[in-house]
């Protein structure tokens, strides 16, 4: 498997809110923005997500994997299934063009695992 990025995910109220603050702060700029989710990034590619509610999953993730390939995503939902697991959003096809899935390490944390498809 390849990750191709890692980004931690802020539940924020107002996502324009918090991209005005955070980008005027930090110097990063919007690199994604669907309303509901955006991504700002530095100059390097490093970048936090602001989320207000999931559009599709139950619960917000707080860090965001992404892999090379749909094959990467079917792999690691395959090995958090094997681990044993929590699978809190099931391996799905987005609206938006991206497969993914979400589970629950044993901290509680939740790891959105997906791919642009």
């Amino acid at each position: 498997m390849k990750v191709e990025r890692i980004a931690p995910i802020l539940t924020v109220d107002d996502v324009p809110r918090a991209i005005d603050e955070h980008t005027r702060i930090l110097g990063m700029h919007v690199v994604m923005d669907m309303g509901w989710i955006a991504f700002i990034a530095d100059e390097a590619g490093r970048q936090i997500g602001l989320m207000t509610t999931d559009a599709s999953a139950p619960v917000n993730p707080d860090i965001s994997v992404f892999v090379e390939s749909v094959d990467d995503v079917e792999a690691t939902h395959a090995a958090a299934l094997a681990a044993g697991v929590e699978i809190v959003h099931p391996l799905s096809d987005e609206q938006w063009g991206v497969r993914r899935f979400f589970y629950r390490d044993s901290s509680g944390r939740v790891i959105n695992v997906g791919t642009h498809i």
